[in-house]
């Protein structure tokens, strides 16, 4: 597995992948993050998941954001794992990639939001180490992970 950045050669690509229809209210689709990407563009980090040649996923971190509170933060702004990719690591390689850029950056905790609902991404989160800040942003639960460690969660089997 590795993270390519978004290139002419495979927009077309990244702008055709989709996540499973149950989970398209969770995720805005890849053209709306690059259109992020493009307006914050000294904080966005948009790349590309692979595993080999296949186009598996979209990640995109944010740097030094500032937060409702006023400090700045990072950590994952989107992931959308294909659909028929899911459940197989891509998920999990993609936000370990960016804690460690975050890390690599002299940032020591990785922010993320997500929707609480039924079949939305909390378990996911919570067992790559995320843990609910008590804060809300556009109805998202705010997660943190503490990134001083080198240790990372224990890898699931399979």
């Amino acid at each position: 597995m590795r993270l390519e950045q978004v290139t002419p050669a495979n927009l077309e690509a990244a702008l055709a992948l989709s996540v499973r229809a149950d989970q398209g209210d969770l995720v805005a689709p890849v053209v709306t993050s690059l259109a992020e990407a493009y307006v914050f563009g000294d904080h966005a980090w948009p790349r590309l998941i692979y595993d080999g040649d296949r186009l598996t996923g979209f990640v995109m971190a944010h740097f030094d954001i500032p937060s409702a509170g006023g400090d700045p933060r990072s950590g994952l702004w989107r992931l959308n794992i294909a659909a028929d990719a899911q459940g197989r690591g891509y998920g999990r390689f993609a936000v370990e990639a960016v804690c460690d850029e975050i890390r690599s950056r002299g940032g020591t905790r990785a922010y993320v939001s997500w929707d609480p609902r039924a079949g939305g991404p909390e378990r996911f989160y919570l067992k790559l180490g995320f843990r609910p800040t008590g804060e809300q942003e556009d109805g998202e639960t705010v997660g943190v992970r503490d990134l001083t460690s080198q240790r990372r969660p224990p890898r699931r089997a399979g």
